[in-house]
């Protein structure tokens, strides 16, 4: 029997998916007719199931039903030319206009996969040519034909290909034409994008944040593709804190399992996995002054705000500022007063490999 879970990043787990509430969120306001939000920003820590979200919308509106309906769904590449994309599958799809005498609108086979660009060929002069005319114009014909376009796109950051495809976007969504964007990326990776001057509609977009896997649904999904009882499914769930890549990690793990082995003869080896693919970049990725907090933390369970304060000492000023960036990241969860580490076994990984 071949392995039901996913460990591989940026994969959507097929067999292994559990369900979250912030996929519904995006795709009810998509099912109205006029839908009130346009942009979404999927926010949260690596492994956390970003790019699961939108696989799952993606999914949803190419299926039969929602293609009747008029959606078309477009994914795009953020490390390409972004535009360049966008027009070549709308002129795939049968939007482009008619070229004017002498002219040609030339989307090359590069633009479809294969590393290239757009153009627009002519024995006379083409220096007047602009690839937002163009698109704007395959725009008007999507609207007229009452068609629905989402942009997914993953992984976003600021380079200049995103900001060139932001601002482009923005003057889309003034002029009214139905196109939709559900973009995902790190919290740090965003808030960059989202301050870029004349980016306002990004920054005042729709935020979702991951959360932790429902633990009732992954202890479930455990009992039904592993064939264990219930009470060891649930022990599962509650070591993956809810985290995605460890839920599926620890599946794995257990499928491959020798029959000899028990629940904690597997720790070794999802504290490696972790450590290695997923927690030694998050560290990398964190400040000095996010470093600085973490370490603090990692003494026990939990931590009240006021422990927190007496440690920090001098710096103790900073700690709201610290602690919300943490949250936003994903990488702290709080309760009441109390602050925890949000990912399994992070603190150890710190006092291991960070001292």
């Amino acid at each position: 029997m071949q392995n039901p879970f996913t460990t591989t990043f940026s994969k959507n787990p097929e067999n292994s998916y559990v369900y979250t509430e912030q996929t519904n969120v995006i795709l009810e306001n998509f099912m109205y007719e006029s839908p009130s939000e346009s942009v979404y920003k999927v926010t949260g820590v690596r492994g956390s199931g970003k790019t699961v979200i939108l696989a799952k919308v993606e999914e949803e509106l190419r299926g039969e039903d929602n293609v009747r309906s008029g959606w078309l769904v477009f994914d795009v590449s953020p490390a390409r030319d972004m535009l360049a994309q966008i027009a070549a599958m709308l002129a795939k799809a049968g939007f482009g206009r008619k070229p004017a005498k002498g002219k040609s609108l030339s989307v090359s086979a590069s633009v479809l996969g294969t590393g290239g660009g757009i153009g627009l060929s002519s024995d006379r002069d083409d220096a007047f040519f602009d690839i937002g005319v163009e698109i704007e114009e395959m725009l008007k014909s999507v609207r007229k034909k009452g068609k629905k376009i989402l942009l997914g796109v993953d992984e976003v950051s600021k380079t200049a290909e995103m900001v060139q495809f932001a601002s482009e976007y923005g003057k889309w969504l003034r002029a009214g034409y139905p196109v939709y964007l559900v973009c995902t990326g790190l919290y740090e990776n965003i808030m960059e994008v989202s301050n870029v001057k004349n980016l306002t509609f990004f920054r005042r977009a729709t935020t979702v944040k991951t959360e932790p896997l429902n633990a009732v649904r992954m202890a479930e999904t455990y009992r039904r593709l592993l064939g264990i009882e219930l009470a060891e499914a649930r022990e599962m769930a509650k070591l993956t804190k809810g985290y995605a890549y460890a839920f599926q990690e620890l599946g794995s793990l257990y499928f491959r399992k020798a029959k000899t082995d028990g629940l904690s003869d597997l720790m070794p080896g999802l504290k490696e996995e972790l450590f290695a693919y997923s927690y030694e970049k998050i560290w990398e990725e964190l400040t000095e002054a996010d470093r600085f907090l973490v370490k603090l933390l990692t003494g026990k369970a939990e931590y009240k705000r006021e422990e927190v304060l007496a440690l920090m000492g001098e710096r103790a000023g900073n700690y709201s500022m610290y602690r919300d960036r943490l949250l936003k990241r994903g990488i702290l969860e709080s309760r009441q007063a109390y602050v925890s580490f949000a990912l399994p076994f992070f603190a150890e990984y710190i006092k291991e490999y960070c001292a």
